[in-house]
């Protein structure tokens, strides 16, 4: 099995998901969310470095993911966002972990089947499919649906390599 870190970031709320999966099935790990509530701009991106740092070491992912930037309206919104993603990319690699990135639109169409998908059908299937008791919050969901377009992702490539007479392309 392996064991799949995904990271939604956010600049108040970063929300983590990890699932162990063996290409045909996933179980739940854990879930969550770093908090950075503290005023300061810097504070609040230590916050975030040091609680993917502390997952990192806990529960040892063999593989990390995590959503891309999208265009923001505001632009101040979006610069803080890329730096909390960053802090959260930084945690990773420190560790030598290959970390993948997904917009999400590709995580919504492989969680849920249609890239438009709202935040509550997100949630719900992470329900379904990972057998949860009820759903989790929509940052943790967001992750955990992260972890999930990796796995799903990692699976296809794999069987597509085995495919006799494909042609060489961007992957392989």
């Amino acid at each position: 099995m392996t064991r799949i870190l995904g990271i939604d970031p956010g600049s108040r709320i970063t929300g983590y998901g990890i699932i162990e999966s063996d290409g045909y099935h996933a179980e739940y790990v854990t879930s969550g969310c770093v908090r950075a509530s503290a005023e300061k701009w810097s504070e609040r991106l230590r916050i975030i470095f040091d609680g993917i740092q502390e997952l990192l070491i806990e529960y040892v992912p063999d593989q990390v993911a995590i959503e891309k930037v999208f265009i923001h309206r505001n632009a101040d919104s979006a610069l803080k966002l890329g730096q909390a993603r960053g802090a959260a990319i930084c945690a990773v690699v420190n560790r030598s972990i290959v970390i993948e990135e997904y917009s999400p639109t590709e995580i919504k169409q492989s969680v849920v089947g249609k890239g438009n998908a709202t935040k509550e059908q997100v949630q719900h299937m992470i329900q379904v499919l990972l057998k949860l008791s009820s759903s989790p919050q929509a940052d943790a969901a967001d992750a955990l649906a992260i972890a999930m377009c990796h796995a799903n992702t990692q699976n296809t490539l794999s069987k597509m390599q085995g495919i006799k007479g494909m042609r060489k392309g961007r992957y392989w």
